[in-house]
């Protein structure tokens, strides 16, 4: 029984009183010290402060398109289709001189600096994604990016 003062039930008192007093103090201070931080609707970002999306409000700013070429991988027939825009382009002599002419109409309206942008689908052989790059270069284009395409399909894991 609790509380009992019979020696034979009880040989040795134990004192529970300061270790649950000890228990509510850490409870406490771990409770105070707990900082609640929101975490959707915030994201810490590090974008550079030289570039960024031009204020649409402003009349004189121009929002330029891009200069994109996307290749495809067909399955089908195991080729690749090049793309300029909507454009279908089927050889490098083409591609040049429609990349070349992309490349003269940003220089008119003021953007020379205006990006490549290399899309390519991820069963893309990589000598066709080195062939666009040199003709890029060859067409005197000065910033060349790859956009992030779509990750590979999720393959089934097995046991």
């Amino acid at each position: 029984m609790a509380g009992s003062n019979d020696s034979s039930e009880n040989p040795v008192g134990v004192n529970v009183v300061p270790l649950v007093d000890i228990i509510f103090c850490l409870c406490v201070f771990f409770m105070c010290s707990f900082k609640f931080r929101q975490t959707e609707g915030k994201f810490e970002t590090w974008l550079p402060k030289t570039e960024g999306p031009p204020d649409k409000h402003s009349p004189d700013v121009i929002v330029p398109a891009e200069m994109r070429v996307a290749l495809f991988w067909n399955d089908v027939t195991r080729t690749v289709t090049r793309r300029f825009g909507t454009r279908v382009v089927t050889d490098d002599a083409d591609m040049a001189r429609t990349i070349v002419a992309a490349r003269d109409a940003w220089a008119d309206k003021g953007h020379a600096d205006a990006p490549l942008t290399i899309d390519a689908d991820v069963r893309v052989p990589w000598s066709e994604v080195t062939d666009i790059v040199n003709l890029a270069r060859r067409s005197n284009v000065g910033k060349i990016e790859f956009a992030m395409g779509l990750p590979p399909a999720a393959r089934p894991v097995r046991r």
